[in-house]
């Protein structure tokens, strides 16, 4: 297995743009007059906070669709934490507790699926509020957010096929990455997201120290 280390390169790349993106959107966020920081609450992807640029024509008249494509948004939020999720049971597939050893294949069958699938549902979200609130400060983050997802994608694609000791280190790393970027756009839902994902971590935890501690049957004893 190779252990060059350029495979750092595109994760360094696509770090730098979402780098460059979030300082505009600070940016912009005091040319405009509006505090930058996470989304209030009530906000969740794709809101528009009170200090943004301006309202593009006909903004209200999207507000139905506006709903659904934000909902997206959310969504695509949990997904991505459930395919994070995997991280808890990567080395519990032999685990002594069944649970978890369930728990851990099912995760790992579905990890490239909810990875793709929150690709998707970014993607779309994005493109929507792309079109409709291009004006909108937040467009920056959520292009920062996208920046990295797409590394993350990347990396996830080819980690079979690139065989380098470094591939899996820069897939995690992003993903990491990704949270801090991702809670500057989205606010309280990556808070949500990411409680849960730690939850699912500490019952990982939980449930390895309460098999550990059952007795095992001795053979023979009846």
């Amino acid at each position: 297995m190779k252990t060059k280390k350029t495979v750092w390169i595109p994760a360094v790349i696509a770090v730098a743009v979402a780098a460059l993106l979030v300082l505009y959107y600070y940016y912009m966020s005091s040319v405009s007059g509006g505090g930058p920081g996470p989304r209030p609450p009530e906000g969740g992807v794709g809101n528009v906070p009170a200090g943004q640029m301006s309202r593009p024509p006909g903004g209200e008249r999207h507000g139905g669709n506006g709903e659904i494509f934000k909902t997206l948004g959310t969504i695509s939020v949990f997904v991505g934490a459930a395919a994070f999720s995997w991280f808890w049971f990567k080395k519990k597939l032999r685990s002594p507790s069944m649970l978890v050893r369930k728990a851990g294949k099912l995760l790992h069958a579905m990890h490239k699926l909810l990875g793709w699938a929150t690709l998707i549902l970014v993607a779309v979200h994005g493109v929507y509020f792309l079109v409709t609130k291009l004006q909108d400060s937040k467009t920056y983050t959520g292009l920062a957010s996208f920046a990295i997802l797409l590394a993350i994608a990347g990396y996830g694609f080819f980690i079979n096929k690139v065989r380098n000791k470094w591939m899996r280190t820069v897939h995690r790393s992003l993903g990491l990455l990704w949270v801090p970027v991702l809670l500057l756009h989205a606010g309280s839902s990556v808070i949500m997201a990411v409680i849960a994902s730690i939850a699912v971590g500490v019952l990982v935890w939980m449930l390895e120290k309460i098999a550990g501690r059952t007795p095992k049957p001795v053979p023979g004893d009846r």
